[in-house]
Order: C-alpha cells, then sequence, then structure tokens
C-alpha cells in the first residue's frame, strides 16, 4: 500500500461510468463502491474527475478506417455512443458536481483526447486515484499515460471491473503494482483522500 496521499493534490478519476457500460457489467455494488470511493475523496478534500467515452458527427467522421475503432461507423453502434446517446451519460446513481473535472475522450485512455492533464494541473494535482470499466480498458490505458506524464498512480481494485474476471485480477494483482499502489476503496479513506 501507498503511504499517504495529500488530499489538495490528489484526484479520484471515475472512467467510463457511463449507464450502458455500467449496465453491461451488472454489478450494482461496484457502484456502491464507487460511490463510497467519491464520498471518501470529498471528505478528505480531493479532487474528483469524470471521464466518458462517447464521439459526436465530426470524431465519427475522422475515425479512419485502418483504426480499430472504424466499426464504431455502424449505425447501430455509432447511435449507442454518440455523445448525446442516454447510455454514453455519467450513471445518475453517481454525483457529478460543477466543480468537478470532466471530459469527453473518444479513444481508450483518459488524457490523448482531452485536456484532463491541464484540467488536473490547474487543480495543482500530482496524485491519481483510479476507479473504472474497464480494467483492460481506459484503466490500463490511463495508468500508462499516467506514467508518461509522472503523475503518482493509485487503482482502486474493487472499483475497477472488467468483462473479464481474469484479466481483471491479472492486471490489478500482477500488471498494475508494478508501477502504481493498488489498494481497495475500504482502504482510500485511511490514505487522507
Amino acid at each position: 500500500m501507498t503511504e499517504s496521499i495529500e488530499a489538495a493534490r490528489s484526484a479520484l478519476l471515475v472512467m467510463d461510468y457511463q449507464k450502458d457500460i455500467v449496465q453491461r457489467i451488472g454489478d450494482d455494488a461496484l457502484v456502491d463502491r464507487a460511490n463510497t470511493a467519491i464520498a471518501a475523496a470529498r471528505a478528505a478534500g480531493s479532487h474528483v474527475g469524470w471521464v466518458r467515452v462517447a464521439l459526436d458527427d465530426a470524431d465519427f467522421a475522422a475515425v479512419p478506417s485502418t483504426s480499430v475503432f472504424a466499426g464504431l461507423a455502424d449505425p447501430e453502434r455509432r447511435a449507442a455512443m454518440h455523445a448525446d446517446a442516454p447510455g454514453t451519460q455519467i450513471d445518475e446513481r453517481l454525483e457529478v458536481r460543477p466543480e468537478d473535472a470532466s471530459v469527453r475522450k473518444i479513444r481508450v485512455g483518459s488524457f490523448t483526447t482531452t485536456d484532463l492533464g491541464q484540467q488536473l494541473a490547474d487543480r495543482g494535482v500530482d496524485t491519481i486515484v483510479l476507479a473504472g470499466i474497464s480494467t483492460s480498458g481506459v484503466v490500463l490505458s490511463t495508468v500508462r499515460e499516467a506514467m508518461d506524464r509522472d503523475y503518482r498512480i493509485v487503482v482502486l481494485s474493487d472499483g475497477c471491473a472488467d468483462p473479464d474476471p481474469e484479466t481483471h485480477a491479472f492486471l490489478t494483482e500482477r500488471i498494475f503494482p508494478r508501477y502504481a499502489s493498488v489498494i481497495t476503496v475500504a482502504e482510500l479513506s485511511s490514505l487522507g483522500a
């Protein structure tokens, strides 16, 4: 486990907790744990940030045919992944506040297609605590991006989920501990964030 976190310099990033993605995972306890982490972060004076994946018409048009995202051009998938679609909105059981950092991304990681780095810099954040769906998608990509940006990284093992539980376990038990502190939501409050 990591040493204590300076709350004012940390941000809990709640990533891809969108209606459709949360529904696909089908774990209400995951949303409850995210709410617990959000409450702990807010109580400690940490920042909270929201990341969601959704594309607008210009984003869809800019996806090259060589991209793994080219399949999003299918009309049904395009409608479901549109920035205005109900399913791409943050799950209504989670409380987004106006002062929170918030970004809409068009790729897997949280940083490359957003101004998240600038929003965190404006708040003086040097430590990020990650909760996200999926562990093998947004969490893995964001860990890698955050390493390149020199953030101190904490991953909430039970604040993340993946459609493949074995992949989730492998990443949280074997890969992430090489680059990040991996803790549970319950351990978060004891760190001061």
